[in-house]
């Protein structure tokens, strides 16, 4: 258990983080899995910019590695195109 104060309140901060960092994670992640069930190319041309902005969150909290944000939008842009 913290002994000071300053600990304790770190306790508290990071759970807090840790909670939304893994709700925006699980929610990317179902948004990624969900568009690539798509098949109309007009609904998933629609979809694919939130979906980036989303994944450009991720990275820019160091949720996820940016190279793999870059090769997440790369793939899902590829399937678009293909569509």
């Amino acid at each position: 258990m913290a002994n000071h104060k300053s600990a304790i309140k770190r306790i508290r901060s990071n759970e807090k983080k840790r909670v939304l960092n893994k709700y925006f994670s699980k929610t990317t992640r179902n948004a990624v899995r969900s568009f690539r069930t798509l098949t109309n190319k007009k609904e998933a041309a629609e979809q694919l910019p939130k979906l980036v902005a989303m994944i450009d969150k991720l990275a820019k909290k160091s949720m996820i590695h940016k190279n793999k944000a870059a090769n997440l939008k790369s793939k899902l842009t590829k399937q678009v195109n293909s569509l």
